[in-house]
């Protein structure tokens, strides 16, 4: 049935369109919101489930929004003049809106659920935004999206003190005096002779008027300008369980704010009516990090998907090279190619998996998922997800479109000189650890293995177990983090069952091609690890050094244990000796 074709009708739809995302915001923003009572009370627990319920969300309301179309304006099939005019009302309602490139992302969600690609233009969807977020004041009553704070001579330490405590947190501090204490002695470190000798007429802080939770952690987020030097910077605020809180660190400048912000992190909760403000003001302090990252980071991971959309589709029009094979091992789940001139991977899943990978399609689908949802705690690759991308054949090296027909046929096809993807992920490039390892010296191969153990740890830690260790799932990004990125055999650290090898009961068990014990499917075996991942006495000296304990089952048993009694284990996205020195504080009776 055609809906008779009336503005008013179109009107309709378009508030309804709105009212759905209206309702997806305020239920993002009641989460958010909660952030500050779960740190401060510690209810770590509480934080993973708000961070999962917050990531599934979006998901809902569109499909509830889609629902109520169809069933209050019995929409089954497209008018092109009506949803022209359902998307012209739909900008009108935006022009005072204050999440207007949020609204226009739900938009397209919407339609593009429930109309064929050929659609997809700026016709009928927001393939370019409509309304400019550059200058939207928040609402009557809510703060600007940050402060400012002028010290001068000698109150630098005043001024520190002042921008925590207006944070808004009702915890009181450990020894707050001692904290800042040490920030300025990071900043003399920092800035030699500067800091506090010589602070400029125009010496300014620009500080987010809200803190960015994560984890177990919180921070303060704020930009300095002092003469012609200016960078960002970040307390990291901590609480000891006790009923206070301390600062664990300052952080300075792009690089050690980039880990902080990195692709690999969970996504922050931060408490605001204008996201694009925060965006346009984490971009002054992370040049480096586009829109489509720093929405992903605090937690628009949707409106992170559409940015990264456009400006890919941007990328593509503006460069002439072809998409190749990625270097690197072939994957036995994966087909993987890449764009030398874009950062980016692309991955699509083979039709069929190699022997030894015991495992479907849909499982692995399952296993990309659980990686968004869960806590990535810098070590685990963001990835984003995609049906039906076209893209010019002619871009296309001929012996990857050969690979793509005779690996992956069911997850593309062909549309006159477009072939398209029914199915991808898209991921950072990063290089290979093995590939890494090659070419490494003595130093670097130190660093990457210590690392390489740590990421393993860090993942445990927080209830991950990788399942393929080799050196080719992990990634070296260019800061030198070691990322894991293949997913396909995670599983739940709580799922396993890690044992030590029995003692052979005869000599000549040790020579036999099977093993001597019992193996059941979940059954892991640490002392094994060494066998592949130790061959190279370089590494496995390194290896030994510092992570012994992984190829230990009571390491793993333990790790095991402290998830089940709730032991949330700090993970830090910075380096160790970064951190201030801090006594643990007096336990009053």
């Amino acid at each position: 049935m055609t809906v008779p074709n009336t503005p008013t009708l179109a009107q309709s739809i378009a508030a309804t369109l709105l009212e759905g995302f209206n309702l997806h915001f305020t239920l993002f923003q009641q989460i958010t919101s909660g952030a500050i009572r779960r740190f401060e009370n510690a209810c770590w627990q509480d934080v993973q489930q708000a961070s999962r319920k917050r990531i599934v969300l979006y998901d809902e309301r569109v499909s509830e929004t889609l629902a109520r179309v169809r069933t209050d304006y019995d929409i089954n099939e497209l008018d092109p003049a009506l949803w022209q005019q359902v998307k012209q009302s739909y900008i009108h309602l935006l022009a005072t809106h204050k999440q207007p490139e949020l609204a226009e992302t739900f938009f397209n969600s919407v339609f593009c659920h429930q109309f064929p690609m050929q659609y997809y233009t700026q016709e009928f969807i927001f393939l370019r935004n409509s309304i400019s977020t550059d200058y939207i004041e928040p609402p009557a009553g809510e703060e600007n999206c940050y402060r400012c704070y002028y010290p001068q001579h000698n109150h630098l330490k005043t001024a520190l003190k002042q921008l925590v405590l207006d944070q808004g947190f009702s915890l009181p501090f450990e020894d707050l005096e001692r904290d800042i204490n040490s920030a300025i002695r990071n900043l003399v470190r920092k800035f030699p002779g500067r800091a506090q000798r010589e602070v400029h007429l125009n010496f300014q802080l620009r500080v987010i008027c809200r803190p960015f939770f994560r984890n177990k952690a919180a921070y303060i987020v704020g930009h300095y300008i002092n003469g012609r030097r200016e960078g960002g910077f970040a307390f990291s605020v901590m609480n000891n369980e006790l009923g206070q809180l301390y600062l664990d660190t300052l952080l300075i400048d792009a690089e050690e704010l980039s880990v902080v912000f990195s692709y690999s992190q969970a996504y922050f909760m931060v408490e605001y009516q204008v996201p694009s403000s925060i965006i346009t003001f984490l971009r002054t302090i992370l040049p480096e990090r586009n829109r489509s990252e720093l929405y992903s980071a605090i937690g628009l991971h949707k409106q992170g998907k559409s940015d990264f959309y456009r400006h890919f589709l941007h990328h593509l029009k503006h460069s002439h090279d072809q998409f190749v094979v990625a270097p690197g091992i072939k994957g036995m789940v994966m087909a993987v190619f890449t764009l030398p001139s874009y950062r980016y991977v692309f991955k699509i899943i083979k039709d069929k998996f190699a022997p030894q990978k015991d495992f479907t399609r849909k499982q692995v689908e399952e296993k990309y998922q659980l990686v968004k949802r869960h806590d990535r705690v810098g070590r685990m690759a963001d990835m984003l997800e995609y049906s039906n991308v076209s893209l010019p054949i002619a871009r296309f090296e001929p012996a990857l479109l050969e690979e793509l027909k005779q690996t992956c046929a069911s997850s593309i096809f062909f549309e006159r000189e477009q072939i398209v993807l029914r199915h991808v992920y898209m991921e950072r490039r990063m290089t290979p650890l093995n590939m890494f390892m090659q070419d490494a010296s003595d130093e670097q191969l130190e660093v990457v293995i210590k690392d390489y153990g740590d990421a393993i740890k860090q993942l445990a830690a927080a209830n991950i177990f990788p399942g393929d260790f080799l050196y080719k799932n992990f990634g070296v990004t260019q800061l030198g983090r070691i990322v894991f990125y293949d997913y396909d055999e995670i599983t739940y650290m709580t799922e396993c069952h890690f044992r030590k090898i029995p003692a052979p009961l005869f000599p000549e068990d040790m020579f036999s091609a099977e093993p001597w014990y019992s193996i059941a499917p979940n059954d892991v075996f640490p002392e094994e690890f060494s066998t592949f991942l130790l061959t190279n006495p370089r590494v496995k000296k390194i290896f030994m050094r510092y992570h012994k304990d992984l190829l230990d089952a009571r390491y793993w048993q333990q790790k095991q244990q402290n998830i089940k009694d709730g032991i949330f284990e700090d993970v830090f996205p910075y380096q160790q000796h970064l951190r201030f020195k801090r006594s643990p504080p007096d336990i009053k009776a």
